[in-house]
């Protein structure tokens, strides 16, 4: 069963909720990163990068990074930019945007229960992002971007849920990309006590995004989680690029798919409708792959999935992309990139071809979880994506700072 508490978060102050919230790093290059914390000085980035704005810490060791951090967060709690909730409560979290509004449990999760299987996984891990983010953790405390965990609707928690978002809440704030974000506190004790029953009653719950982060946090006690059931979350596809034919001539490459694929000639762009239709764009052409029956086995969970016959039949034999977590050669673009934007990068030599694919389910990705199997790396593209700095759970907090 699912372990999990309510806890007191780190809130931005009212008037600077859309100033200290931010997208991950990875989601910046350098430049865009060192303008936004240069031009803000409330960006939950000075406490993620403070090399960003302090060039001589991009090369000295961890510890002094580490103690900047420490220092711009001191500065983050004692000027109120960071504003500590006085009670333990668990949060109602909702995001709105195109055209989609999804709302979650915002909880803290026991490790054990990610350790002993209660709170399943699906992917599998790159061991030094792991250990980077591993090391941040450990040494800042300082935990702001949530694992995202579905699981299938529980009628008490919906009944809680919309209670409160009847009501004001405490965050509320429009997002540079004009997303909308909400989270009300859920402070009666009645209604926590309830929601913990609920979800320790569940038998098991599954990592939809954020593997990495939870991996990470496998030497904590506990790490930020955001609950969304199956009915809110969002599965778009991952779309693969690949820089070169590996040697081949456009002919010879096709010639080569004809053993796994029957393949169309299509005249619009290929977003595919159903399982088992692949979209190809190769010399300003798009094609359809349908991959023939012997390419996989109906019944295995991940080796049905249209990632692992991709892998499997074309990737690695015809394109020589074995592992595609560390081939150069490879890139992936989420659902939300636009498919004449992945023409457009083929067109421009970019890269030498593009596949679409049709986006995994929810129960999919449970049906391989529930197998103790782990899809191919960038299977799946997840909605929501976390800002950063939301709800910051401070994992070495002192009695120092004063309640709100």
């Amino acid at each position: 069963m699912p372990l999990v508490k309510p806890f007191s978060a780190l809130i931005p102050a009212a008037h600077l909720q859309s100033s200290v919230v931010t997208r991950p790093l990875e989601y910046y290059s350098t430049g865009e990163a060192k303008l936004i914390a240069s031009e803000n000085n409330y960006s939950f980035l000075h406490l993620i990068s403070p090399a960003l704005d302090h060039a001589y810490l991009r090369d000295m060791n961890q510890d002094l990074v580490f103690r900047k951090i420490a220092e711009n967060f001191d500065t983050f709690v004692n000027g109120k930019v960071l504003i500590p909730v006085n009670r333990s409560c668990y949060y109602i979290y909702q995001v709105h945007h195109n055209g989609f509004t999804q709302t979650g449990l915002w909880t803290l999760s026991d490790v054990r229960s990610y350790l002993d299987g209660s709170i399943k996984k699906h992917e599998l891990t790159v061991e030094r992002r792991e250990k980077l983010l591993a090391d941040y953790l450990q040494n800042t405390g300082l935990d702001a971007n949530p694992v995202l965990i579905t699981y299938h609707p529980v009628e008490a928690i919906e009944t809680i849920t919309q209670k409160y978002i009847k009501e004001l809440p405490v965050i509320d704030f429009v997002f540079t990309d004009l997303t909308v974000h909400k989270v009300w506190l859920i402070d009666d004790q009645k209604d926590i006590d309830l929601i913990t029953q609920e979800i320790e009653g569940i038998d098991a719950v599954y990592i939809a995004d954020g593997h990495h982060r939870a991996a990470a946090m496998s030497k904590m006690d506990y790490f930020s989680t955001v609950f969304m059931n199956t009915d809110e979350i969002r599965v778009l596809q991952f779309n693969r690029l690949v820089r070169d034919l590996n040697g081949l001539s456009v002919k010879d490459f096709l010639a080569r798919l004809t053993d796994s694929f029957t393949i169309e000639k299509s005249d619009k762009a290929v977003d595919p409708e159903q399982l088992h239709q692949i979209g190809m764009y190769l010399d300003a052409q798009w094609y359809v792959l349908y991959p023939k029956p012997h390419t996989y086995d109906a019944n295995d969970p991940v080796e049905l999935l249209d990632v692992s016959i991709l892998q499997n039949q074309l990737l690695g034999p015809v394109l020589g992309i074995d592992d595609p977590r560390t081939n150069a050669r490879i890139t992936f673009e989420g659902g939300i990139t636009a498919l004449s934007e992945i023409r457009k990068m083929v067109d421009n030599s970019l890269y030498a071809v593009a596949f679409t694919l049709y986006a995994v389910s929810v129960e999919q990705i449970i049906n391989v979880a529930d197998a103790n199997k782990v899809m191919p790396p960038k299977s799946t593209w997840i909605e929501p994506k976390f800002l950063v700095g939301i709800l910051t759970n401070y994992c070495m907090h002192t009695e120092k700072s004063e309640p709100a």
